[in-house]
C-alpha cells in the first residue's frame, strides 16, 4: 500500500491516471476525509438514487457504522473463496495509493461482504444473485466511530481516463448521497406469510433425532424458510432503521447484490479482530424472554440449567476453544455461561480471547471456525453432511459469516442469523435449531417461530 499526501482528491486522481498509464494497468486509491455528521441509514437510502450496489453494517452498542456504495473494487469467488479473496485482498493492498491520515479502524479501503453457508452446495434461483463469496470495497464509504465521522472515495482508475471528468462525478455523487433530509417510508406491512414445508421439516427433526440416537452424530442444526409477501416493495433502510431501534445490542447489516438485499440483525459475532487481538462469542442455547422482570429472571434461571441448552452451548465452546488455539496464542475462556439478554430472546453467552499467530489471518480463524456447532452440529462434517442431504433448503447467505476488514488489520465477521433476503415485496426469513437425541419435533418447530419474531417484527405495520 502506497501512502500518499495529495493536497485534493483531482490531484490523487492525476497521479494515480499517469502511473495507471505507465505501467499499462488499471489503479486503485483512496482518500478519506472527516466531516459533520451524516446518518448512516440515511446515507444507505440517498445511496439508492446511484443505482448501484450498497453495504451496510453497524454495531449499535459500539456506536460504529459502515454504509457503502458502489464497487471501486469487486471480488468474487465460488470455489477456494477465502484462499481467492485473501490473495487478491492483500494483492489490493500492496498496488493500492491511499490517503488516510485518521487510521480509525473501518477507514481507508474497507472490503464489505460476506459468504454463503455451504460452497459445495448447487445454488437455488432465490441466491442466483449471490456468489459463495463476494467482498467490494464501496466507491463511497460513510464511517461513523462514535461522535465522528468519515467519508472514504475510492475509484479504480485507468490510463486513459480525464481526472477532471472523474472528479466532477465524484462531487455530484457525494452530493446525492449526503443528503441529509433523505425521507425513510415506514414499513409497508405484510401481506400474507407462508411456511415453506413445515411438515416435512418437523418429519426431518425426528428423522435427525433418530439419527442421533444411534450414535452417528450429537447434534444437527435444522433450518427452514417463511416466504413474506409485503403490501408493497420493502425499504430496505427503513429495514436497518427499524432493526437498529429493535435489536440495539446487534450487528445490523445489509448486503446488496443487483437489486436483492440480504438483510438481518446478528446476535452472534463470528470473529472480532483489532491487529493481533482477537474476540469471539459462543452464542447457543436460547429462550424467549417474560412479560415481567420475574418471569423473565426465571425463564433466564431455568436456561442456565437446562441440561439441552447447556449441552449445545458446551459443543460451541469447546470448538470455538479447539479452533482458536490452532493459530492463537493467549486463548481465554470463562468457565461458565452467562445469560446475554436481546429484545426478542435471551441466549446462553461465553466470550473468548486471544491472540492471532504470526503469519495467519482473520480468514484462517473464519476457516477454522464456520460453521460453529451453533449454524451446523457436532461432529461437523457429520451434521453437514446430513444437512446437505436431507435439509429442505439452500441456506445461501443465512447463518453463514458477514463483516467487514480494513487495511489496518482492523475486521469483523458475524454469523448471519436473524436475516432474510429481499426481493421487491417478498422476504424470505430463515431460522433454525439444534437437534439433539432427545428433540421433539413440535418443540422445536415453535422455537424456530420465536426466532423469526426479530425480523417478522420490523416488516409488520
Amino acid at each position: 500500500m502506497i501512502e500518499v499526501k495529495p493536497k485534493s482528491f483531482e490531484s490523487l486522481l492525476s497521479e494515480a491516471i499517469t502511473k495507471a498509464k505507465t505501467n499499462n494497468d488499471t489503479q486503485l486509491i483512496s482518500m478519506t476525509e472527516e466531516i459533520r455528521k451524516v446518518d448512516p441509514v440515511r446515507f444507505f437510502a440517498s445511496a439508492r438514487k446511484l443505482s448501484m450496489d450498497r453495504v451496510f453494517w453497524t454495531s449499535t452498542s459500539e456506536q460504529f457504522s459502515i454504509a457503502g456504495v458502489g464497487n471501486a473494487w469487486k471480488v468474487e469467488a465460488e470455489e477456494n473463496r477465502t484462499e481467492v479473496i485473501e490473495s487478491r485482498w492483500q494483492k489490493l493492498l500492496d498496488e493500492a495509493i491511499v490517503h488516510n491520515p485518521y487510521k480509525v479502524p473501518g477507514t481507508g479501503l474497507v472490503a464489505l461482504g460476506g459468504m454463503s453457508f455451504d460452497p459445495s452446495v448447487r445454488k437455488s434461483e432465490l441466491w442466483n444473485n449471490f456468489s459463495h463469496g463476494s467482498f467490494q470495497i464501496p466507491i463511497l464509504m460513510l464511517t461513523r466511530r462514535a461522535s465522528r465521522y468519515y467519508l472514504t472515495t475510492s475509484l479504480e482508475v485507468r490510463g486513459d481516463d480525464d481526472p477532471n471528468e472523474l472528479n466532477k462525478w465524484v462531487v455530484q455523487a457525494k452530493e446525492m448521497v449526503m443528503d441529509r433530509t433523505e425521507w425513510l417510508p415506514d414499513s409497508p406491512g405484510i401481506n400474507t406469510q407462508q411456511e415453506i414445508a413445515p411438515g416435512q421439516w418437523k418429519d426431518t427433526v425426528k428423522h435427525a433425532a433418530d439419527m442421533i440416537k444411534s450414535r452417528d452424530a450429537e447434534k444437527i442444526v435444522l433450518a427452514r424458510e417463511l416466504r413474506v409477501r409485503l403490501k408493497k416493495d420493502a425499504s430496505v433502510a427503513s429495514i436497518l432503521k427499524n432493526l437498529m431501534a429493535a435489536q440495539p445490542n446487534s450487528y445490523v447489516f445489509a448486503v446488496e447484490r443487483d437489486g436483492d438485499c440480504f438483510v438481518g440483525a446478528s446476535p452472534e459475532r463470528l470473529v472480532k479482530q483489532e491487529d493481533e487481538q482477537l474476540f469471539s462469542v459462543c452464542l447457543a442455547g436460547t429462550a424467549p424472554r417474560g412479560k415481567t422482570d420475574e418471569e423473565d429472571r426465571e425463564i433466564a434461571r431455568q436456561l442456565l440449567h437446562d441440561e439441552k441448552n447447556r449441552s449445545e452451548h458446551d459443543f460451541v465452546v469447546k470448538m470455538i476453544r479447539k479452533s482458536m488455539e490452532t493459530c492463537c496464542d493467549a486463548v481465554y475462556v470463562p468457565d461458565k455461561p452467562v445469560i446475554h439478554p436481546f429484545k426478542n430472546l435471551q441466549h446462553l453467552y461465553t466470550p473468548v480471547t486471544a491472540r492471532l499467530q504470526k503469519g495467519y489471518s482473520i480468514f484462517d480463524i473464519i476457516e477454522k471456525l464456520h460453521p460453529t456447532p451453533a449454524l451446523g452440529g457436532v461432529p461437523r462434517e457429520k451434521s453437514m453432511t446430513y444437512i446437505r442431504e436431507h435439509e429442505q433448503l439452500d441456506r445461501g447467505w443465512y447463518g453463514a459469516p458477514v463483516g467487514w476488514m480494513d487495511s489496518n488489520r482492523n475486521g469483523e465477521f458475524a454469523v448471519a442469523i436473524r436475516s432474510g433476503l429481499v426481493q421487491g415485496n417478498i422476504v424470505s426469513l430463515f431460522a433454525g435449531c439444534g437437534v439433539v437425541r432427545d428433540s421433539d419435533p413440535e418443540a422445536e418447530y415453535e422455537e424456530t417461530k420465536i426466532k423469526f419474531r426479530p425480523m417478522l417484527s420490523v416488516l409488520e405495520d
